[in-house]
């Protein structure tokens, strides 16, 4: 599986079987994540077989089961761009997750942030943790809006990385769905905007790396 289809195949999945990740999928993660971390200056880290994390009430309500391993996505508050950096590398490592054969899910808040095993030093928070495991199901896809409402260049007058970029960023996972964000072209670079509205630094990070690593173009956000 490439990037791109890994792209295409990554749903949310919240229900998980009941068995550990295995050694070499969970050794390939902690790889790329030592790789996140020495590039972006985070302190991501993958927890595994914590059944308190997700052991809350608004988890049940979220319909989570077997979720016990997960990607604490931890840095500093120093950091300006902090939640979009976390939405960025964390989507590397979820896509990477997809690439091994494992099913993940974006959350910020059906979890128990105080119950989070992840170690912060101070001066450090938790962002968010995406869920991963073996799940009951791929999941399934969600409805996107037309790319009338999210990109300013027509379909037809797209260059083909342009469009890549964007089919891309239409699959990307959003705080409940909602697709805040839209792209424009600029040359060479796509530029995208996001509204204002709780959680769209995180989403801007993870749109801007699935545009990126389907159109192998940058996209700088404004």
């Amino acid at each position: 599986m490439n990037i791109r289809e890994a792209i295409k195949a990554r749903h949310s999945v919240r229900q998980f079987k009941d068995m550990p990740v295995g050694e070499a999928e969970a050794a390939r993660l902690r790889e790329i994540i030592e790789e996140c971390n020495a590039e972006s200056s985070l302190n991501i880290q993958l927890i595994e077989n914590d059944p308190d994390c997700f052991n809350t009430m608004l988890a049940h309500y979220g319909k989570f089961r077997n979720a016990v391993n997960y990607i604490a996505l931890v840095g500093s508050k120093s950091i300006d761009d902090l939640d979009e950096r976390a939405g960025y590398y964390g989507q590397r490592i979820a896509l990477e997750a997809q690439m091994l054969g494992l099913n993940t899910c974006w959350v910020a808040g059906t979890y128990g942030k105080g119950k989070c095993k992840a170690d912060t030093a101070a001066g450090e928070k938790i962002v968010c943790v995406i869920a991963v495991g073996y799940g009951e199901t791929e999941g399934v896809p969600h409805k996107s809006k037309p790319l009338a409402k999210l990109c300013a260049v027509k379909k037809d007058d797209m260059p083909v990385w342009f469009k890549n970029g964007m089919l891309a960023a239409t699959l990307a996972p959003t705080a409940l769905n909602q697709q805040r964000f839209f792209i424009d072209i600029d040359g060479e670079e796509a530029v995208i905007t996001a509204q204002r509205f709780p959680l769209a630094k995180i989403d801007l990070g993870i749109v801007r790396y699935n545009f990126e690593a389907a159109s192998g173009h940058k996209c700088r956000a404004k």
